[in-house]
């Protein structure tokens, strides 16, 4: 059974709403485990098909406790290729935060990128939560279909 780990970081809260809905989004699909996790060990990430990331931006960067568990999978030399990621998250001023997560699970850990960041300027809105629940069905559903071949 493909497992998928949702890892998020909200220090407002809007982030923590848009984790629930890809979260719903996931469920859609039957035969996928899904777990959330609030900084997950590197030990764990390897066990996962799919990891998704659902960061604020703050400062033009993404928090330290989003950007610390990659920089630590590097130096333990964790394995992620071939990996689906994706990311998402909330901002006030400029929403750097998961195209950065993005680039990283691209270029340093060679995961496969199938879907944009979703963006939500402060709270997410109905439209943006649908987004979500996109992301995490389409996440779902390219595992179930790779597994089924």
């Amino acid at each position: 059974m493909p497992r998928i780990l949702i890892v998020d970081y909200s220090r407002t809260g809007n982030t923590a709403i848009m984790v629930k809905a890809v979260e719903q989004g996931v469920k859609t699909i039957l035969d996928v485990e899904v777990d959330i996790d609030h900084g997950a060990p590197l030990e764990k990430l390897s066990a996962f098909d799919a990891i998704l990331v659902g960061t604020p931006t703050y400062h033009h960067d993404m928090p330290d406790a989003v950007k610390e568990p990659f920089e630590k999978a590097a130096i333990r030399n964790v394995v992620l290729k071939g990996k689906t990621g994706a990311a998402f998250g909330s901002y006030g001023w400029s929403g750097e935060s998961p195209g950065l997560v993005i680039e990283i699970m691209k270029n340093k850990f060679e995961m496969e990128i199938p879907e944009p960041p979703v963006l939500a300027k402060y709270t997410p809105d109905q439209s943006t939560l649908e987004k979500c629940q996109t992301l995490g069905k389409r996440i779902a559903q390219k595992l179930t279909c790779w597994r089924s071949y």
